[in-house]
């Protein structure tokens, strides 16, 4: 493990615990042995999906959780407070509307640094960008990656995010960038890398057999593309994976080059690629999946692969369309999840715009529901990652809860009658902030502040890093 780099992380960013504001804070500690720890007490407004899958809009519930996980949600009425460790007031002031902690099924966090650094705006095209993004990739440092690692994990974690699929081609800094932001995490690392072309299967085995102390990230294994792998490596993937039980991403037809590329290196497309070598199952996810045709599409889903829709993304790189209809013309659609990609590729980390993204990009065929968008970032991700114990708000799930402040501008004025309007505004107002977030029962967030890391001093250090990494750059 880098010990230098943990060190300066906590040296530098670590946040000083701070003192409730009386005046506006919603926790109350009741103290007592025998108590249970937590109630999220009389939530004015509960959005989850229940065990068939529906969703749901409960009013004036509340939340029992012990050692980070869900043990009920019952009607408030039926719950005293003065039984509980620590009581969360949602109902005060106008009150909270709570939901499930948002998954990001696709991420690139140690590319935090590069925002800014390419000016997509400009007009390059997604094979452009591929070419040029080794450059400034090379360019940094594992101290880099780490802290730009946070930068990007806690911005997440402000847009409501508690779970992030993190595809890159380096390990330890996403692991200790996931310590310090108390977040959970899928590290999928690259064996086939363009930036670090000495990475194979063989470093997964090595970061298997090196670990210190249980992991707090989520080993799993990452192909850029699937052209860059031969039959050799794609062999040693699947017997990773099945003796691991490690998960499997790649990015799959994200422009059309690349689908060409594969069939002019392998002589077949991707998905035969995968399903040659054992790898079409429930434990794979396949990000972009743009360029994919009728048959493979019921392939992919006939065979449970995790789909993941980056729309902000595919705009900004010309990449094309995803074909969201047909995935659910064939009942495809309960393993599509959103991603945000990196900021070279979506500048604003949260999944809320994405989402309403979602909605634009497809509407000109059909609409696409609330409550499907609600789906794709919550138990759509969950079953997408294989991570059954998230997603939803029920008793034996993980305690991961994003708390949005109900007086807010985006969400007033909704139809009392129809609470479920709540739900097209939180989406359709765009990217915000929430007020608190839980993660495994962690107030992670706390009336807007991060628990963890001190922000402005990780704001100053990134700039400065920023800077650094454009000088290296261009001196190249």
């Amino acid at each position: 493990m880098p010990r230098k780099i943990l060190s300066k992380i906590k040296k530098s960013l670590y946040a000083i615990p701070f003192e409730d504001d009386i005046q506006h804070t919603r926790h109350k500690a009741n103290g007592g042995k025998g108590k249970k720890d937590i109630l999220v007490h009389n939530v004015p407004f509960l959005f989850t999906c229940d065990e068939t899958d529906k969703l749901q809009c409960l009013q004036n519930y509340s939340i029992v959780i012990s050692n980070g996980i869900i043990q009920e949600v019952l009607p408030a009425k039926k719950v005293n407070p003065g039984n509980y460790n620590l009581v969360y007031e949602a109902g005060m002031r106008g009150g909270i509307v709570v939901t499930p902690g948002l998954i990001n099924a696709h991420a690139h966090p140690p590319m935090y640094l590069m925002r800014s650094a390419m000016m997509l705006d400009e007009g390059e095209s997604i094979d452009e960008t591929i070419a040029a993004m080794p450059k400034w990739e090379r360019s940094m440092t594992d101290e880099d990656y780490t802290f730009s690692a946070i930068g990007d994990i806690t911005e997440q974690q402000k847009a409501g995010i508690t779970t992030t699929l993190s595809h890159f081609a380096v390990y330890w800094p996403i692991e200790l960038a996931t310590r310090a932001t108390k977040h959970n995490m899928i590290n999928a690392v690259s064996v086939a890398s363009n930036t670090h072309p000495e990475n194979s299967p063989a470093l997964i085995r090595n970061i298997l057999n090196i670990q210190e102390a249980p992991p707090e990230s989520q080993l799993a294994i990452a192909l850029h593309y699937v052209h860059r792998a031969n039959a050799k490596i794609l062999k040693e993937v699947k017997k990773l994976q099945s003796e691991h039980n490690l998960l499997f991403t790649c990015h799959m037809a994200e422009s059309e080059r690349v689908a060409r590329k594969c069939v002019a290196l392998h002589g077949k497309r991707e998905v035969e690629m995968l399903k040659s070598h054992g790898l079409l199952t429930n434990k794979t996810i396949a990000s972009h999946s743009i360029y994919v045709t009728e048959n493979e599409i019921k392939k992919l889903v006939k065979n449970r692969v995790g789909i993941v829709h980056l729309p902000t993304s595919n705009a900004i790189h010309k990449s094309g369309t995803f074909p969201l209809w047909k995935f659910i013309d064939v009942a495809g659609n309960s393993y599509v999840a959103l991603g945000t990609d990196g900021v070279v590729s979506k500048s604003r980390l949260d999944l809320l715009s994405e989402a309403y993204q979602t909605r634009i990009t497809h509407l000109y065929s059909r609409t696409v529901k609330f409550g499907s968008l609600f789906k794709m970032m919550t138990m759509n991700a969950a079953r997408t990652l294989n991570m059954p114990d998230r997603g939803k708000i029920l008793p034996g799930m993980k305690a991961d809860l994003a708390f949005w402040k109900l007086k807010d501008r985006g969400f007033i004025p909704f139809d009392e009658k129809n609470p479920m309007t709540l739900l097209g505004n939180l989406i359709t107002h765009g990217g915000r902030a929430v007020r608190d977030l839980m993660i495994n029962g962690d107030f992670v967030v706390k009336s807007r502040r991060h628990t963890k890391i001190n922000e402005s001093k990780l704001l100053a250090v990134l700039q400065k890093k920023h800077i650094a990494m454009r000088k290296r750059v261009g001196k190249k």
